[in-house]
């Protein structure tokens, strides 16, 4: 959301833009302000440990719901998929204010998968008056729930504006960004393939993730290759990574990194292991081959593309298809260099347009 919010901002003849966040996870957010010098008009501070989707969902409602009085908003902006994205649309829904949703019109059509996003994407696009799908095949998606077109801008994902900003600024500097992973870490990237690997989502909890800790388990014992995997906070996610991996020499379990060393470990990696939606745009926008973790995908078109592939949960599919990326370098030149369909960079200046011409 930061580059819209900044090409916002930078029309003040035209808009009075204001931001709200609920800090929901703090450590992450507060670097992501500072990296992009946002200042919040509101911080709903709404973190709490270990609290569930019930607890999270009223607290929004009744939270956002104060922010929306009190300001009156002509519109409200928001992206993507989170609990956040939905609550923030009801409670618009229920003060009768039009909502604007970036990053629209993505499907799975499983309810479960992803969990609960899958139904806060439906929810959002229920509600919205205006859409911002990041690809043709996201708007086919939307016109097929019956969104009127006029309501509807195919614009590219706005997490490709903030992945060229930051890797522009990033490429000045990045003897800095080294420096980080080798003093705190103990990484090597000149010498050796690195294979970066995220997971967090909620419906690979349990069975899933051992699976996918088996797997990079066996991929970390049968090849000259580091892995490195930036855990995430939830106790679901730490407790199988550090118990299966937390012993083996090659797979470094790091911390949750600010925006701009994961931006560094994506441009070192050799391929990326994720379960994350957004770095399934990121990877081929820095010509990584990924293998998405997941039985499916709102993100197909990465996988028609060629930039993606999807190999689930299941250890022996994870290994075959990781191996087959190492052992053959036709295939991963023809995945590295398949083009990104996720958009040219330019997703909030055209968002910006959108809106300027509709008031």
């Amino acid at each position: 959301m930061a580059p819209v919010v900044k090409v916002f901002k930078d029309d003040p003849e035209h808009f009075e833009t204001l931001v709200t966040v609920t800090a929901q996870h703090r450590q992450m957010l507060d670097q992501v302000l500072d990296l992009f010098n946002l200042v919040p008009d509101y911080d709903l501070d709404i973190m709490k440990d270990n609290q569930t989707l019930e607890e999270l969902t009223g607290r929004l409602l009744l939270k956002i719901t104060d922010v929306l009085k009190e300001t009156k908003p002509a519109l409200i902006f928001v992206q993507g998929d989170t609990t956040t994205t939905f609550v923030s649309s009801l409670a618009a829904f229920y003060q009768k204010i039009p909502v604007a949703h970036i990053e629209a019109g993505l499907r799975t059509k499983n309810i479960y998968s992803p969990f609960p996003e899958e139904i806060n994407r439906r929810m959002t696009s229920s509600i919205a008056a205006f859409h911002f799908p990041p690809t043709e095949q996201s708007r086919r998606n939307l016109l097929g729930e019956g969104v009127p077109d006029e309501k509807i801008l195919v614009c590219g994902n706005t997490v490709i504006d903030a992945l060229q900003t930051v890797s522009s600024q990033f490429d000045i500097d990045s003897r800095n960004q080294e420096r980080h992973f080798k003093e705190g870490h103990n990484l090597e990237f000149a010498n050796k393939r690195t294979i970066l690997v995220t997971g967090h989502r909620r419906e690979s909890f349990g069975e899933g993730f051992e699976n996918l800790c088996q797997a990079i388990r066996e991929l970390a014992n049968t090849n000259d290759i580091q892995l490195v995997y930036p855990v995430h906070l939830n106790p679901n996610v730490q407790e199988p990574v550090n118990r299966i991996l937390g012993n083996l020499e090659n797979v470094h379990l790091i911390p949750p990194q600010d925006y701009v060393p994961f931006v560094f470990l994506m441009k070192n990696a050799y391929l990326i292991l994720s379960d994350s939606g957004g770095v399934q745009e990121e990877a081929p926008s820095l010509a990584k081959p990924i293998l998405v973790m997941r039985n499916n995908t709102e993100r197909q078109e990465g996988v028609d593309a060629g930039t993606a592939i999807l190999v689930g949960t299941d250890p022996g599919t994870i290994i075959q298809n990781t191996q087959m990326l190492l052992d053959n370098k036709a295939e991963y030149d023809k995945m590295a260099q398949s083009i990104n369909p996720y958009g040219d960079g330019r997703a909030s200046e055209k968002i910006h347009r959108f809106i300027l011409n509709k008031t």
